[in-house]
């Protein structure tokens, strides 16, 4: 590719614009954009706070084999949280629609031109896997286990972020829990469209306000950022406003175009990379 990727802003991406489907391959749809500013705006620069991984699926992956018949898959890319950049959504779904009619000599040839693409936009190595369509029955859903915090009855008349919002006691006890709200709703920081989430948050420390911790999740409604940022931004505010000693956040986004995307970030070393498996909504 032979953009500046330090230039590249959302913006400039094929976000809210009528876009060409090319049909035959190409890889210089992709979009990367550094994910430096937005961690700046949430004070994070330097050594990250956290690790983790973006969970990518696709759905709608076709390509041609060498006598012309189509072949589908799912696809499944690892996208690591200290790559520099993420991949725009909307250069990612047009970048996989360029294989449609494009022949491929086998899934392996397949494979390595993905993986060797979406590395190279990211700036650091994306893992890919694709599931056949013989696979698919071996597919399952599961929901994010927890403590699901939906149940609680309360009063919200915010719908912004609130960092402030959120509390924990700490002169009780350290506690470890895990918690699940199906509440979580953003924007596209650049459309507007709604994305729409669950997501877990597992901790070790003081224990939070599970009240508190709703009302903040469910301030990002009227927020516009992408999947990625709005992961890192709970886990910061839940970082800095609890203080605990190990925090873990996932979230499980609902497929838009084909593609879901599920960020990952942890702090602590013993934290085992989530599974993928999707959930009724996606």
């Amino acid at each position: 590719m032979t953009q500046d990727h330090t230039l590249n802003s959302p913006e400039q991406s094929q976000l809210g614009k009528v876009a060409t489907y090319k049909a035959e391959y190409d890889a210089s749809l992709l979009f990367p954009i550094p994910r430096s500013a937005k961690r700046e705006e949430i004070g994070v620069s330097g050594t990250l706070p956290f690790f983790g991984v973006d969970i990518w699926n696709g759905y709608e992956l076709s390509w041609l084999n060498q006598r012309g018949k189509p072949q589908v898959a799912i696809a499944r890319f690892h996208v690591p949280a200290d790559s520099p950049n993420i991949i725009e959504s909307k250069s990612f779904k047009l970048y996989l629609n360029s294989f449609n009619q494009t022949k491929v000599a086998d899934t392996d040839t397949l494979i390595q031109t993905l993986q060797r693409d979406l590395s190279a936009a990211a700036g650091a190595h994306v893992s890919v896997s694709l599931t056949l369509p013989e696979q698919f029955s071996q597919l399952q859903m599961q929901e994010l286990s927890g403590t699901l915090l939906d149940r609680l009855d309360i009063e919200v008349d915010s719908y912004h972020p609130a960092p402030e919002l959120l509390r924990a006691n700490h002169d009780e006890a350290i506690v470890e829990e895990t918690l699940v709200s199906h509440l979580l709703k953003s924007n596209c920081l650049v459309t507007g469209q709604p994305d729409w989430g669950s997501v877990q948050i597992h901790y070790v420390g003081p224990q939070i306000d599970q009240e508190s911790l709703l009302r903040y999740l469910i301030g990002f409604r009227n927020h516009n950022e992408f999947h990625e940022q709005c992961v890192e931004r709970i886990f910061v505010d839940i970082l800095r406003q609890c203080q605990p000693q190990k925090l873990a956040v996932y979230a499980r986004y609902t497929r838009r175009g084909g593609l879901d995307i599920n960020p990952w970030r942890s702090n602590f070393s013993t934290a085992q990379a989530p599974g993928n498996a999707r959930n009724a909504r996606q």
